[in-house]
């Protein structure tokens, strides 16, 4: 059996790589993407600490996958429409968007 804290050192690695897409990144789908790995990293310990202490943790890993799919369906019809508009998903442009 793997220890919990590997898990939590993946989860912590995943959570970083994440963090730094979201706030180094320009690309409107590579932030998606990295909020997207920052969801599934806290979805790992859910499942790890479920395990480990015989917790009903898994039962909010899908509502998390939930909400992340509901994420993903409005997110990206909001970038395909700025995309149409703007011919651009550049954060800065979309920015500039504002009244």
């Amino acid at each position: 059996m793997v220890p919990v804290s590997y898990y939590v050192a993946l989860s912590a690695i995943l959570f970083s790589i994440g963090t730094l897409g979201v706030l180094i990144r320009r690309n409107a789908i590579v932030i998606f993407m990295s909020v997207e790995l920052m969801l599934n990293s806290a979805n790992l310990l859910f499942v790890a600490f479920s395990r480990l202490y015989d917790l009903e943790g898994q039962i909010f890993v899908f509502f998390v996958m939930t909400v992340a799919a509901a994420e993903v369906a409005v997110g990206l019809a909001m970038i395909v429409a700025v995309f149409r508009n703007k011919r651009s998903i550049d954060i800065d442009q979309i920015s500039s968007m504002k009244g």
